[in-house]
């Protein structure tokens, strides 16, 4: 047991960022400081820290003042959102953990940052708590925590919630959030951070397409190369809650855990609930803070390397129409362009001839591919082409004979069926049976056809999830038996790669990511829409991991008209793919898409590990977006005109990201060299063919004159040192 009360003090620093806990006593860990550097500082002078910044009593209050543990409790005069809630039968509903021990070791997977792992127990609820906490290499600060039921009785303990928090300062007087919906993903909103509590709470059984991804506080008018900045993300992907609060005691936290439903966590004698992992990170602007998330994707032992293959996705060409010629001559078409995979959508499967019917009949549909789906792949590996397949294997039609078979694998509360969506159930994955025949249809799938890809689709949210025949709550359960799932056949499989799409980007967060290669960001493909989608998106995750594809002329989910180099140019920085019928492009439409899908595959290397900027530019028709490469020794910029400017000509642009003393030399950058628009002339240093050289400083501070666009159209500028 640990006891006494000499000051002890954890300085955590990785990557520019601190993490300052005290560990004084025997009451759970505090922060002190979470955020920039403090550099070297000793014994002595974190103390000293502590009494600068220590709070003091005031009229009508406790007669001491009231810490904010890691895990805020109300036994210790916490009155704002508890850390954790639950009882025994009522009993137990307030806890009061005392640390028994705190260990401080290097993280195993990442040895020079670090973890701490704290142990405490409540001996009078009868409870055990491990906290986990550590900051990586690249300055995140993940935690976690594990409740234990140490009662020797019957009676279990429910657990209603597990909330982690991490304090932020007074200066952060701004939130930002993300919304949104099907095929209008990560839109932003701003407001102020005021007194009382802003919650984000999700309850549809996936992350969502609303969902926020990251919780936001900084400095008033950050924006992505100003302003102090702290957000946290819940790695989850079932129900999830975060939110921010501000106290009149002048405590200011970002808080973050799963949202249970009702009886869903019941805790017997013995039995242990760990939360999902809650991810800070803390930036000078909202691209160090992203940056931090995409290190710490790209350190991952597992994280894709490989050369992102240009893909080719059959959705928006076919549809349903499945026939083999057709599928050929598609295949031919994208390997004339350079692509290097061929994955066939939704309608393959038996009984798939629409949207209504065959989700969960997992067998190749034999009135449409007699010989299976064998002369397809063969033809497309013929052709170089890797093959993969969409399946959606969590959901199920009625009108299927898996569901004829098995009403009872379907999730419910027991005595009605949840209203459909899309003319869709939820399989119970909680259930053996079904979890077993998934597994067993999905490996002999990859295994029979040797595919390389899945895209695994998730198209509906959980409404009255319950698990048969109790009609217990079971979205807790079916998010870990999901994850088990794709675990298990990836252990199957090594080389098999897997996306996760959730009608488009409704399930992206860190938990699915451990799981999967890339991302399905959107449904909606128009690139004006995806502009906004992938970069908000892109806050999170890195572009090799944000599936991103150039679609036809006309996008489907908007009816906008778009140029080639517009949607090529959207797609650039991500994942680059293609969905559009190219067997009804003209010859000259293929031969630009050529240039692109060679353009995309010489910049992938800088794309898929470089710096990702963006500037702050005032005129927000105007947006600059590109990738340093990590020695910045060359750059990539997107200028992209998303509506009219006020202003015209166009103003200068600044190109962040650069070596500041380095030289470069600025050019348009083939393809993306087109300026299209209402102009008698370019600027002058993009009419020189050798353009400009300027030092990374002067890009930075002065810029250059952008060329004036028509809406709806981008130009690429590539920076090269000297």
């Amino acid at each position: 047991m640990r006891t006494g009360h000499s000051r002890d003090y954890r300085h955590l620093r990785a990557a520019r960022t601190s993490l300052v806990l005290d560990c004084t006593g025997v009451r759970l860990p505090r922060v002190l400081h979470w955020g920039d550097d403090l550099g070297d500082i000793d014994a002595a002078g974190l103390a000293d820290l502590a009494a600068a910044n220590a709070a003091r009593q005031m009229s009508n209050t406790l007669d001491l003042p009231v810490p904010l543990a890691l895990l805020p409790e109300h036994s210790a005069g916490w009155l704002g959102t508890p850390g954790l809630t639950g009882h025994r039968d009522g009993a137990d509903f307030s806890t009061a953990f005392t640390v028994r021990s705190i260990r401080t070791v290097p993280a195993p997977d990442l040895p020079e940052a670090h973890q701490l792992t704290v142990d405490a127990v409540d001996q009078q609820a009868r409870l055990g708590l491990v906290l986990e906490i550590e900051l990586t290499a690249s300055g995140l600060v993940r935690q976690r925590a594990t409740v234990t039921n140490h009662d020797t009785g019957e009676r279990p303990y429910v657990l209603d919630g597990l909330l982690l928090t991490l304090p932020v300062p007074a200066h952060a007087t701004e939130l930002l959030d993300l919304t949104g919906r099907h095929l209008r993903e990560r839109s932003p909103q701003r407001h102020e951070f005021t007194l009382g509590t802003h919650l984000r709470e999700n309850r549809r059984g996936r992350t969502g397409t609303d969902a926020t991804l990251l919780h936001l506080a900084g400095e008033r008018g950050f924006g992505f190369r100003t302003g102090e900045v702290w957000g946290l993300h819940v790695a989850w992907s079932g129900n999830h809650r975060t939110l921010a609060e501000r106290t009149p005691a002048g405590v200011s936290l970002l808080g973050a855990g799963e949202t249970l439903l009702a009886g869903e966590v019941l805790l017997a004698r013995g039995e242990s609930y760990t939360s999902p992992w809650i991810v800070g990170a803390y930036g000078h602007g909202l691209d160090e803070l992203s940056g931090r998330f995409h290190q710490h994707l790209r350190a991952r032992t597992h994280h894709p390397y490989r050369p992102r293959p240009v893909t080719l996705n059959t959705w928006e060409a076919v549809y349903f129409q499945h026939d083999l010629d057709r599928l050929t001559a598609l295949a031919d078409a994208a390997a004339e362009v350079g692509a290097e995979r061929f994955v066939l959508d939704d309608g393959w499967f038996k009984g798939r001839r629409h949207d209504g019917a065959g989700l969960g009949d997992w067998y190749v549909d034999e009135t449409v591919w007699p010989e299976g789906l064998r002369p397809l792949v063969d033809h497309v590996r013929s052709l170089g082409l890797e093959f993969g397949l969409w399946v959606e294997p969590e959901m199920v039609n009625p009108d299927s004979d898996l569901a004829r078979a098995h009403p009872e694998w379907i999730l419910a509360t027991g005595g009605r069926l949840p209203p459909e969506s899309r003319q869709q159930q939820v399989l119970d994955l909680g259930h053996a049976g079904a979890y077993d025949y998934l597994l067993e249809r999905l490996d002999a799938l990859v295994g029979e056809y040797d595919i390389d890809y899945l895209k695994w689709d998730h198209n509906r949210d959980l409404v009255e999830a319950g698990h048969r025949p109790t009609g217990a709550a079971g979205v807790h359960v079916q998010t870990a038996a999901a994850y088990r799932l794709l675990d298990e056949l990836r252990a199957r499989h090594p080389g098999l790669e897997i996306e996760s799409c959730s009608s488009g980007g409704g399930r992206i967060d860190l938990g699915i990511l451990e799981r999967t290669d890339r991302v399905w960001t959107s449904d909606c493909i128009d690139a004006l829409e995806r502009q906004q989608i992938q970069l908000w998106t892109g806050l999170l995750l890195p572009p090799e991991l944000l599936g991103a594809h150039v679609g036809s002329p006309v996008a489907h989910t908007t009816g906008r008209t778009h140029t080639l180099d517009f949607r090529a140019g959207t797609a650039l920085f991500g994942h680059f793919g293609i969905e559009w019928d190219l067997t009804a492009a003209d010859t000259g439409e293929r031969a630009r898409l050529a240039e692109w899908v060679a353009a995309y595959k010489r910049l992938r290397p800088l794309l898929h590990s470089g710096t990702v900027v963006h500037g702050d530019h005032p005129d927000p028709a105007l947006r600059v977006h590109g990738v340093v490469a990590a020695d910045r020794s060359r750059a990539l910029y997107a200028l992209v005109q998303t509506a009219t400017g006020v202003m015209s000509p166009a103003p200068s642009v600044r190109l962040p990201g650069l070596d500041a003393d380095a030289r470069y030399q600025v050019r348009p950058h083939r393809p993306g060299d087109r300026a299209e628009g209402p102009h008698r002339s370019d600027p002058l240093w993009w009419e020189r063919a050798d353009g400009v050289v300027l030092t990374g400083r002067a890009l930075a501070v002065a810029g250059v004159r952008a060329p004036t666009l028509h809406p709806e159209r981008l130009v690429l500028v590539e920076a090269r040192r000297l």
